[in-house]
């Protein structure tokens, strides 16, 4: 399908956001490592936790999903049956990585597939771990998916150990943890700095030891000790994604006449750099009705239109709003001077390579970009307008949405079903807000 976005009417209401696709994630997964009945209420029903929900379907874990309330029944991660065929992640890194870190505790024999996207992503850096920790596992050629576990006897834990990572990363972190369920000793991972800690909350959450701790020079340590008793079922409501609000923080802020109040939004400190970069750019930004929310920090954000000027990232700041750099360039797009991002190289092994799609296309819109190894350059104030492509990348689509409400002339950005991966209502959602976007085949 196509978006077709019109410039000009300004935002005005109040909005709920879906689940966070992160904390739905492991929630999904960590109900199925769980034993018993777990009840997960605002869950994302998007195409990347359908991957993960079928790929537990396998494993012999039952689960009904109604009204995004997800019920899951599992024997428990030591009771797993033997999958009949590959798992398919589809698209999904972090449904891959974290079920490899699963399945490496529960010793059974498997392999971890995707498309042709996924099979491009770096898996090194959860292989090479995976197997000083005694798992027995091997990539494609090239070192990315298909993954193949084979099966490892039960009387024969994982070995505990201290991995540090050469770039944050809350899927490698996740996966090795997940691994660490069936070590002999702890398992500690060390980050240069601290990426989304989501899993360390839920699995302190279930009773599970683990101590962390920030160290000298901003590096974080985490250190999971295996536990000896089955880990109990999860009951709690799932945060709505701040990386789904972002897009309508950066809306709001570069649309005139723009009030908008996005309730139950999930205020994670290691995910919300976004916010304080669109501070930072001048953006008028309220957060009320702080509380919390199945271990996280929650509340409501309020957005109003105002000028803003350009922004610079680097350092810690990127892994901090590692997701939100479409939303950003949307709004850097609107703003005075010339916007800078660097030491983002990461942003390369997402759904798409984020720093060559995004300078494309800002480019096709009338844009001006500017592409560097580890991030980009934008030019705020260029009239903005024309056909897109996404990429196959989710928030590049919802990215080049945004920047198209405050432009000159209409923007169609082609393909745009892909938002559905992390935002299934977001079309819907603008137009309850006053925006003139339609979809059309």
């Amino acid at each position: 399908m196509n978006l077709i976005v019109s410039p000009g009417a300004p935002l005005r209401g109040e909005v709920r956001i879906p689940g966070d696709k992160s904390i739905s994630h492991r929630a999904a997964l960590f109900a199925a490592l769980a034993e018993g009945e777990s009840l997960i209420e605002n869950f994302l029903d998007s195409g990347v936790t359908r991957a993960m929900l079928n790929a537990l379907t396998a494993l012999g874990v039952t689960w009904r999903l109604e009204d995004e309330c997800l019920e899951v029944r599992s024997p428990g991660w030591r009771r797993w049956k033997i999958p009949a065929e590959p798992l398919f992640c589809g698209n999904s890194a972090t449904t891959l990585r974290l079920l490899a870190g699963a399945l490496a505790a529960a010793g059974i024999p498997a392999v971890l597939d995707g498309t042709p996207g996924l099979r491009r992503r770096p898996m090194e850096r959860i292989v090479d771990p995976l197997r000083a920790m005694g798992v027995p596992i091997t990539a494609a050629e090239g070192g990315g998916a298909p993954l193949t576990l084979q099966a490892r006897p039960a009387e024969s834990p994982l070995r505990g150990m201290s991995h540090t990572l050469a770039v944050a990363s809350a899927q490698v972190k996740t996966c090795l943890l997940l691994a660490g369920l069936a070590a002999d000793a702890p398992v500690e991972v060390v980050e240069p700095t601290l990426s989304r800690d989501h899993t360390e909350r839920m699995l302190k959450g279930m009773g599970v030891a683990l101590e962390d701790a920030r160290l000298p020079g901003g590096a974080a340590w985490v250190r999971l000790h295996p536990p000896q008793q089955p880990l109990p079922p999860l009951r709690g409501s799932i945060p709505g994604d701040f990386s789904a609000a972002a897009f309508l923080l950066a809306a709001a802020s570069i649309v005139p006449g723009s009030d908008v109040l996005i309730r139950g939004v999930g205020l994670n400190p290691t995910r919300t750099g976004l916010l304080e970069t669109l501070r930072e750019m001048g953006a008028r930004i309220e957060i009320t009705h702080r509380r919390e929310v199945f271990g996280e920090p929650v509340g409501d954000v309020r957005v109003q239109a105002s000028a803003l000027r350009a922004g610079r990232v680097q350092g810690e700041r990127v892994v901090a709003m590692i997701d939100e750099f479409p939303a950003f360039a949307a709004a850097a797009l609107h703003a005075e001077g010339i916007s800078t991002v660097r030491d983002a190289q990461e942003l390369r092994y997402k759904e798409s390579d984020r720093i060559a799609a995004l300078v494309q296309e800002v480019r096709r819109l009338g844009g001006i970009a500017e592409e560097h190894p580890d991030g980009f350059d934008l030019s705020g104030g260029a009239a903005l307008g024309g056909t897109v492509h996404p990429h196959g990348d989710h928030r590049l689509a919802m990215a080049l949405a945004v920047a198209g409400l405050a432009g000159v002339k209409s923007v169609i950005i082609e393909q745009a079903e892909i938002m559905a991966e992390s935002f299934p209502d977001f079309v819907a959602t603008l137009q309850a807000l006053g925006a003139q976007v339609k979809v059309t085949p």
